[in-house]
């Protein structure tokens, strides 16, 4: 048989053994072949001496009679032994070259000459910008803007969008410029812009030395050296280009490295290229315009055209850069990022440096057929060393579930012996021992006794068990969490670090976190494109083309060119077989080397985790999702949990607004159930603002009861510190986004006096030794004690500002504010109202079971027939009248923020209260104002 081709026997389900020797047969069929045909040639050797010995007729024909049977039986012998094992022989092409050939490699792989990437774009005199960009796109949904929206956020870059044809936003803040670049999604609008709004916005770009991003839109008829107006610059639209190159001592060039060509067509038939006419513009990159056998169909234009131009800004004082295309082409993604990066002087650069780790999940889990032989350990060795010479210190990092161990063929056993001999050449990680996922087991104690027989295991094998890091199977227990899972990973093996592509979720990508939680760094993991069933590149989904372009430009190059830390999960089978992995990764390591100026390295999981939160100290905290609103999420939650035992609406406070009186009517509801209560903070839970949030959902879910008909009753809690929480609304969201919500307010000056008053009747010495108002007058020069005490007093009166950043996470249909004053005095129809936004049904009649106390001044719950049960003596307190000097400075303090509550209210079709008429009644006169601190 021809050696370009190696033989593959594959079963029903599309395995095969991979042999030694490049070769996929299995090893008992070679032994019987070998034998049969050592035999028959003996058998031949002799028939062949016999007939040419004898010579005669009738002898030879016997020959040849004996000779045809012999092939019979070979035929018979062959196809018994091939169906006992159920294969079918193929032949199966080379295996896969990642030889990738570009002029900044040599043969090793080294790259040539100097690094380009260590060009800054930083000008330290020039630093009056921020680093944000300013996107004008063309509706909220259009195709390029809602591209350069997701590549932005992809790279972590700040950006404002604004639909063309409003008014510009605000340029400046006080002496700096709040954007670094604009970009316009169409760059005819920025020609079309009226007279004004384009004065102001090049006056912006020249007194901060801001740039211009632009894209050339696609057109419906053909130009041919139409001028762009204004600028001694023509463009030719709706070309077919083909080979791709780019201009290689550009200083706009960073991220991306000049000096190949990209063979080939590019994607799209309506490019805009450009020709200028002035010596203001350079070519940043060119292409080959497709069949330009008639140039003067092109009116003279060269083959070669400029399809990404460069204006220095010696025409008009403003540097821009002109797309002739959007970002569909992959080299256009890192183009613009580099145009930022030069454009804003540094201030949108991106880190050249990328952290690669691969890990190869289930090193012993497999089916016969599909595992490792030794020669597929060999070639993961050499394809090791061969990207560290790109990547620094890579090595594959080994998960494997011990109970496996040598279950596969007598040649795949020795491949699993053959690992073990060279476990120093790699990094390990533990799964569990019988890959069974955490949130499986039915309780902590089993999963505890096989995380011990992983590490006996290990142990026993001369496996690496300091780490520090571990992977779940299929993500589960890492998020959602699974307490018990991190609890012994503690316990057992000292883990610090673990990863998922599940957190916050596995779809868009771009958006995947890490979090802490225990004590445990959660990086974001990525996928490569392998999974377990991608082992043959015949089989592979939209066949090799689709891989390749994933390598080549696509998916996985774009991921490991916006993503700093790069951790990829792949699959022992992905290694063995056609060894997909290995070409994907060798192929992706030398495709980046060619185009990009990035410096790769790998080092230990811990020292990645400590980076990554360096870098995103933001993540550490956790925001915990609901895990009914993602499918995947289910799958990998235990079985024991329901969503129907979070709660259904929340009652958010502010604090001293009556938030108790309104807790204990909705508690009287049939309907109607509330947590259990709080050792510690009695009937609030106060998860969402405080320390109890990182102690995880499980601790949350533990208050509520399971109902038993998820229907008819409404789970709720109260905590009346949430509403002025600055983290609240956004882990609410998360968790609850369709929880309905209820805000409480008073008069924000009572709230703020009945504060003081109340710290000060549980003994808090700030309040027990200063005055109201030395309270409300503290500076930043004062102890922090009273400075806290103030910022409590004041800030969760500022109702608009807190009611603002709920909406902005829930609409106004969601939220009920309710006037407190209302509750007190007339609580019946209150609920009554309540009761219909939370849409229960039916109505409970509070005024069968509320009844005036006068003794108290409110209202209480009727019991026994008779009698009354009313709040706390702590509740309904009578506190002395508040002095004038304090009523003045509070009544000045909240004008603003009063007059912003009543738009609010107004704008969502609420009744202004009566306090906040009076309030707002009562202006100063002739501005006599008492003078405040600027701030809080």
């Amino acid at each position: 048989m021809n050696e370009d081709f190696d033989v593959a026997l594959l079963d029903e389900e599309s395995s095969f053994h991979d042999a030694r020797k490049n070769n996929y047969v299995n090893s008992y069929v070679f032994t019987k072949f070998d034998l049969l045909h050592k035999w028959l040639m003996r058998q031949t050797s002799r028939l062949g001496r016999s007939c040419i010995c004898l010579g005669r007729l009738a002898l030879v024909r016997r020959c040849v009679v004996f000779l045809l049977f012999l092939c019979l039986v070979f035929v018979l012998y062959s196809a018994y032994h091939l169906s006992s094992v159920r294969f079918n022989i193929i032949l199966r092409g080379p295996r896969l070259d990642p030889s990738i050939h570009c002029s900044s490699t040599r043969e090793n792989g080294l790259r040539l000459g100097s690094v380009m990437g260590s060009r800054s774009h930083a000008s330290p005199g020039r630093t009056r910008i921020d680093a944000k960009v300013l996107l004008f796109a063309e509706t909220q949904y259009s195709h390029l803007g809602r591209d350069i929206a997701e590549l932005l956020v992809h790279n972590r870059l700040k950006y404002k969008l604004e639909v063309v044809g409003k008014s510009l936003p605000i340029l400046t803040n006080v002496d700096k410029g709040k954007y670094g670049v604009i970009v316009f999604e169409n760059m005819d609008r920025y020609l079309t812009m009226d007279k004004w709004n384009r004065e102001l916005l090049d006056k912006y770009c020249r007194q901060y030395q801001v740039g211009i991003i632009g894209f050339m839109s696609p057109r419906e008829e053909s130009l041919i050296g139409a001028q762009l107006r204004g600028f001694p610059l023509h463009i030719h639209t709706n070309f077919k280009l083909k080979d791709a190159e780019l201009k290689a001592d550009s200083p706009v060039l960073r991220i991306t490295r000049g000096g190949d060509v990209l063979w080939g067509p590019l994607p799209g038939n309506d490019w805009t290229v450009f020709s200028p006419n002035h010596s203001t513009y350079e070519p940043l990159a060119m292409g080959s315009i497709q069949a330009p056998e008639d140039s003067a169909a092109y009116g003279g234009l060269s083959s070669n055209a400029i399809t990404v131009i460069r204006d220095c800004g010696e025409f008009d004082g403003i540097q821009r850069i002109l797309f002739g295309s959007g970002l569909d082409f992959w080299l256009h993604r890192l183009l613009f990022l580099d145009a930022m990066s030069f454009l804003s002087h540094g201030r949108l650069s991106t880190s050249l440096q990328r952290y690669i780790q691969v890990d190869i999940d289930d090193i012993f889990v497999g089916q016969k057929g599909t595992r490792l032989t030794p020669s597929d350990v060999e070639s993961i060795i050499d394809t090791q060393n061969r990207i560290r010479t790109i990547v620094p210190g890579f090595r594959f990092n080994m998960g494997y579930s011990g109970k496996f161990f040598n279950h596969g063929t007598d040649e795949e056993n020795k491949g699993d012996e053959y690992l073990l001999q060279h476990a120093n050449e790699f990094t390990w990680f533990g799964h569990m021992w019988s890959h069974q996922q955490p949130h499986l087991y039915e309780n902590i104690s089993l999963l505890e006794a096989d995380m011990l027989l992983n590490k006996k295991f290990a142990i026993e094998h001369g496996i690496p068990t300091d780490s520090g890091y571990s992977v779940s199977p299929h993500h589960s227990g890492v998020y959602p969490v699974h307490e018990a899972l991190y609890e012994m990973w503690k316990k057992l093996w000292n883990i610090h670090v673990t990863s998922t592509e599940e957190y916050p979720h596995l779809r868009p990508a771009r958006l995947r976190r890490g979090f802490i939680h225990r004590g445990i760094m959660v990086l974001p993991r990525q996928t490569c494109g392998l999974y377990t069933h991608t082992i043959f590149i015949d089989k592979y989904p939209g066949g090799r083309s689709t891989l390749d372009s994933s390598i080549k430009g696509g998916e996985l190059f774009q991921t490991i060119v916006f993503n700093r830390i790069n951790i990829f999960m792949t699959h022992m089978s992905n290694y063995g077989n056609d060894r997909l992995a290995l070409y994907t990764f060798e192929a992706a390591t030398k495709f980046l080397q060619c185009w990009t100026n990035l410096q790769f390295q790998s080092i230990s999981a811990l020292q990645l985790a400590e980076k990554y939160f360096r870098m995103y100290p933001e993540e550490s905290e956790p925001v915990w999702g609901n895990p009914c609103d993602d499918q995947r999420h289910m799958k990998i939650w235990s079985q024991n949990k329901t969503c129907d035992q979070l709660p259904r609406f929340l009652v958010l406070g502010p604090q001293k607004t009556g938030t108790t009186a309104l807790y204990t009517f909705l508690s009287m509801h049939p309907a109607i159930v509330s947590n259990y209560p709080s050792p510690e903070t009695f009937e609030e839970i106060q998860f969402f603002n405080g320390k109890n949030y990182y102690r995880g959902l499980d601790w949350y879910m533990n208050f509520f009861p399971v109902p038993k008909n998820s229907t008819a009753k409404f789970l709720f809690e109260k905590s009346a510190t949430y509403f002025d929480g600055e983290l609240v609304p956004r882990r609410v969201h998360a968790l609850l986004p369709k929880a309905k919500l209820v805000i409480i307010i008073i008069s924000p000056a009572k709230r703020a006096y009945s504060w003081y008053q109340h710290v000060r009747s549980h003994g808090d010495p700030t309040a027990l030794n200063h005055t109201f108002y030395q309270v409300l007058t503290a500076g930043d020069a004062q102890s922090k004690a009273l400075r806290d005490l103030r910022f409590r007093c004041l800030s969760p009166g500022m109702y608009a500002h807190h009611l603002d950043r709920w909406l902005l996470y829930f609409p106004p249909q969601q939220i009920s504010v309710i006037d407190g004053e209302q509750v007190r005095l007339d609580p019946v129809t209150s609920m009554t109202k309540l009761q219909h936004f939370l849409k229960i049904r039916p109505i409970f009649d509070y005024s069968l079971h509320l009844r005036y106390d006068a003794r108290k001044g409110f209202f209480c719950q009727v019991v026994n027939g008779d009698h009354t049960k009313c709040l706390g003596r702590s509740k309904g307190r009578h506190y002395p009248t508040m002095d004038s000097q304090s009523a003045k400075y509070l009544q000045s303090f909240y004008m603003t923020h009063n007059i912003a509550l009543e738009k609010l209210l107004k704008r969502l079709g609420y009744p202004i209260p009566l306090w906040l008429e009076e309030d707002l009644s009562d202006r100063p006169v002739n501005n006599q104002a008492v003078e405040m601190p600027n701030s809080l």
